[in-house]
């Protein structure tokens, strides 16, 4: 009997090969991870929208030539991880009372300032 992890790299590599992407390497696990902070931060049915628009953005900008598959996924997870993080931040901010006197993040604008890399904004990104 196969193990999750041989099972999830066979359904990776038939899915790859279905739709003629066998030259692409999908990380499995860092898929995973962002699915696991989309769950965590945002609510569990973001995991799979999340990790769905951020292998697509990372199709377009490959796709536009903007960067390589590798950078073009690294890019878009990030952005991903990054945004969700954030949102668990901002909802987590906004359940608590204001305090007396704003943390340093606060302050610096942290949950509003883009994330380092590719913009948000898939339509003119690397990710």
């Amino acid at each position: 009997m196969k193990s999750q992890d041989e099972t999830l790299e066979d359904w990776c590599r038939a899915l790859l090969q279905a739709f003629e992407l066998e030259d692409v390497e999908v990380d499995v696990n860092e898929v995973l991870a962002l699915a696991g902070v989309a769950a965590h931060s945002v609510v569990r049915p973001a995991a799979p929208l999340t990790t769905f628009i951020a292998g697509f953005a990372a199709g377009m900008a490959t796709g536009s030539g903007q960067a390589p598959d590798a950078v073009s996924m690294q890019a878009a997870l990030g952005v991903a991880r990054a945004l969700a993080m954030d949102y668990a931040a901002v909802d987590t901010a906004a359940a608590s009372p204001t305090p007396a006197v704003e943390p340093e993040s606060a302050v610096s604008g942290r949950a509003t300032d883009p994330a380092p890399g590719p913009s948000a904004d898939t339509r003119n990104t690397g990710a």
